[in-house]
């Protein structure tokens, strides 16, 4: 068992903790949305920096290349929008919750075509 663990560990290892990111994430946004008209609520966020191999590039600059991501902002500012002190911005939380979601949609699919691969050199390729 230890040597399946050292074969499919790193990789499995990193697409769990990149999708359990994601998914944090994607609670965090729903509940800025949530708290949109919250006087004195203050936005939170966290980075989706953990590297993930795909082809031999980190996945980060794969999404890069496809124009997913026209280049980061800071979604971890502080600063307040309005005079009520609340920092939410509609329109940056719903484009972060669509980000989010094309990036654990992808994760999934990169974890589809590993496991599906593997299955087919169980099978022998039959």
């Amino acid at each position: 068992m230890q040597i399946l663990n050292n074969l499919f560990q790193p990789y499995t290892g990193n697409l769990s903790r990149a999708m359990g990111r994601a998914s944090e994430r994607q609670s965090l946004l729903t509940e800025n949305l949530a708290n949109v008209n919250t006087p004195g609520y203050k936005r939170r966020d966290i980075s989706l920096d953990i590297t993930i191999e795909r082809e031999g590039e980190p996945f980060e600059i794969f999404l890069d290349r496809q124009s997913l991501r026209s280049g980061r902002t800071d979604m971890l500012s502080s600063g307040s929008l309005r005079s009520d002190g609340n920092n939410v911005d509609l329109e940056r939380e719903s484009m972060a919750i669509a980000e989010t979601e094309i990036r654990y949609q992808m994760l999934g699919e990169f974890a589809n075509r590993y496991f599906s691969g593997l299955k087919n050199v169980i099978r022998e390729g039959r």
